[in-house]
């Protein structure tokens, strides 16, 4: 008896570990070439050559590989030179597709250089038939790996 309720406590107390600490999770199925070109569509296009950088407005949808992002607006940072992307910084109904997984956030920044994407606010992730949401999530493309933190809950559904 003692020892069932020592595991009742252990496992009540498991999500509140793994809120604190965050959760790792695979995420995409291959690995993300970040060298690859980045295509991006939209309905409008401002360019600051100043700073370096580009607006896109309007279904923005980018892919790269076998990676798919899609929002409301993407600003593209150019590197110095002008010769390739820093990054994108994407607001807005932001998702994010690669492989069968798919990422949902209102905020997400790519940096192609480290091949991370960081999203925040409302971040959903859907694996199949499983949904896990938290406040924030670091996406390693380059090895298929995230790490969600904030609050965060699973969804686990047998299939």
């Amino acid at each position: 008896m003692l020892l069932r309720m020592i595991l009742i406590a252990g496992l009540v107390g498991l999500p509140a570990i793994s809120a604190a600490q965050g959760l790792n999770v695979a995420f995409g199925s291959l690995q993300q070439d970040t060298s690859e070109p980045v295509e991006v569509t939209a309905d409008s296009l401002s360019v600051d050559q100043n700073d370096g950088s580009a607006v896109f407005k309007g279904n923005v949808n980018i892919a790269q590989a076998d990676m798919r992002m899609s929002a409301d607006q993407v600003n593209v940072f150019y590197s110095a030179g002008g010769q390739g992307i820093e990054k994108l910084i994407a607001d807005g109904d932001v998702l994010l597709v690669q492989g069968e997984d798919a990422a949902e956030a209102d905020h997400a920044v790519y940096s192609i250089a480290t091949g991370t994407v960081e999203m925040k606010g409302n971040v959903t992730v859907l694996q199949g038939v499983n949904t896990i949401t938290s406040d924030e999530m670091l996406i390693n493309l380059r090895d298929n790996t995230a790490k969600m933190q904030g609050r965060v809950r699973t969804i686990i559904r047998s299939e």
